[in-house]
């Protein structure tokens, strides 16, 4: 490697951990359940982020290989707890473990929600539960093309005398020769030409490597030939090598689109005859205002349909994560369960923190954790439960790693003690606080000082709660003005 080489790669990494670290959001650790092959919690490895709750990441992984095999049609999850134990967690470690099952390693749809979304005046409380369900149902679509890939060799534009022109002197392309050059051999063709507009506009020369789609005649440049890679000292050009195979082959395109995308790309109506896959998803970025019905919603389903018995298409069931689902109405539980006996279903994952509870809509009613009885029935439950203390200091390690920050072991033990007697989100939320503290005193490691200082200046849920109720009690009324 050059002195040059050596000192832009030497600059660039701290940019890159800079953008990084500014990319943490508070389940960024997560990267799966952390089951071994016989779908059990392996104690040694901590790789996948989450730390305790083994009886939930066992259930969890059950509900992935069902939904893997295609046999939770009409099922739910439930995810029941206190407050900071892991619900929200363990539904994206099941997004994770789905992308993970995939042949093609690809994570599979995951759309959180808050069950208070659904209540506004613009929009139907039980469209907003569609929208939602239909974003987290992808659509692999897969198509095989006829295109021409290669070196461009030869690019000569034949022009010919234009009969419209009013002089008798003007020129029209009557067609474009062009050459296209692979490892295995070379092709020279006549092209319409309409596609020299085409070949214009992605600035097309010799020596470039494209590909053509035969049957739209739409012209991608892929980039330089590497064997111009040492015709300029300094150029801003990506040189790729040179296609194998045959100049004419076949090719296959592979979209991942929700069944959200289809709707809102159909909600408009289509100038066009051709209904296509590719002319459905090239019309997903136009602007729609239409509102998306249900008949439109069945036509959609009827398509992805034909598209799976054809071997087209193959559907990607995501995760539904709808947080305080106490929060839904009866009108909502209703649609529920309408929705859980469709076909076209992803795995809806509902998580609350409430026990017997009034159900919304229906307050004379109770049920527990404000769900209809109707649909709990539907449920596999999942209960967590608080975590013990060397799981909070666990916890509090990953987080350090994953936001850089270096601590010793004894403000390690003094922060899970205080996650133990306020709550672990506290705890998680005093790090950053007290690496700021560390560094204002000229430290990079976080101290046990540094966690009290920061402690000190902050009041969780409960200390506040405990401060109000004794104000109430010595002053005879409310702490502060009413």
């Amino acid at each position: 490697m050059s002195t040059t080489e050596a000192e832009s790669s030497s600059t660039s990494k701290p940019t890159s951990s800079v953008a990084a670290s500014h990319r943490i959001s508070v389940h960024t650790h997560i990267h799966g359940l952390g089951l071994n092959d016989e779908g059990e919690v392996d104690p040694g490895v901590n790789s996948c982020g989450l730390t305790g709750q083994v009886l939930a990441r066992q259930a969890c992984g059950l509900v992935v290989d069902l939904v893997a095999m295609q046999q939770l049609a009409g099922r739910a999850l439930l995810l029941v707890g206190p407050p900071g134990t892991g619900k929200t967690a363990l539904a994206m470690a099941m997004a994770q473990e789905l992308g993970r099952n995939d042949s093609q390693h690809t994570p599979h749809p995951f759309c959180p929600m808050v069950a208070s979304q659904v209540y506004s005046k613009e929009v139907k409380k039980t469209e907003v539960l569609m929208e939602h369900f239909r974003k987290a149902i992808g659509l692999r679509i897969r198509e095989e093309k006829e295109v021409y890939e290669g070196e461009v060799t030869e690019l000569t534009v034949e022009e010919t005398n234009d009969p419209l022109a009013a002089s008798g002197i003007g020129k029209t392309i009557s067609h474009v020769i062009l050459g296209l050059k692979t490892a295995k051999g070379t092709k020279t063709l006549k092209l319409d030409p309409t596609i020299y507009d085409s070949l214009a506009k992605e600035s097309v020369t010799v020596g470039d490597i494209i590909y053509i789609e035969a049957n739209s005649g739409a012209v991608k440049r892929v980039g330089r030939s590497d064997s111009f890679a040492t015709e300029f000292d300094l150029e801003a050009e990506d040189y790729v090598p040179l296609p194998k195979g045959d100049v004419h082959k076949k090719k296959q395109v592979v979209q991942d689109v929700t069944l959200h995308d289809l709707d809102a790309a159909n909600a408009q109506p289509q100038s066009s005859g051709s209904r296509d896959v590719m002319s459905v998803l090239a019309s997903m970025g136009k602007p729609k205002k239409t509102e998306i019905t249900d008949k439109l919603r069945q036509e959609i389903n009827k398509v992805v349909n034909r598209y799976m018995d054809q071997g087209v298409a193959e559907l990607v069931p995501g995760v539904l994560f709808i947080d305080e689902v106490h929060m839904l109405d009866m009108e909502c539980f209703t649609y529920l369960n309408r929705a859980l006996e469709s076909d076209l279903s992803p795995i809806v994952v509902l998580a609350t923190n409430r026990g017997v509870t009034p159900i919304r809509g229906a307050p004379e009613t109770k049920s527990p954790h404000g769900i209809p009885v109707d649909l709990l029935d539907r449920l596999l439950i999942v209960p967590t439960y608080p975590y013990e203390k060397d799981e909070m200091a666990q916890i509090l390690a990953i987080r350090a790693s994953t936001e850089q920050l270096v601590i010793d072991d004894d403000a390690l033990q003094h922060l899970a003690e205080r996650g133990v007697t306020t709550s672990l989100r506290y705890a998680v939320q005093l790090l950053t606080p007290a690496h700021i503290v560390a560094e204002t005193h000229g430290r990079s490691k976080i101290t046990v000082a540094d966690v009290q200082q920061v402690d000190d200046l902050f009041l969780d849920g409960k200390s506040s709660s405990q401060r109000l109720m004794l104000a109430a009690a010595a002053t005879g009324g409310s702490l502060y003005m009413t």
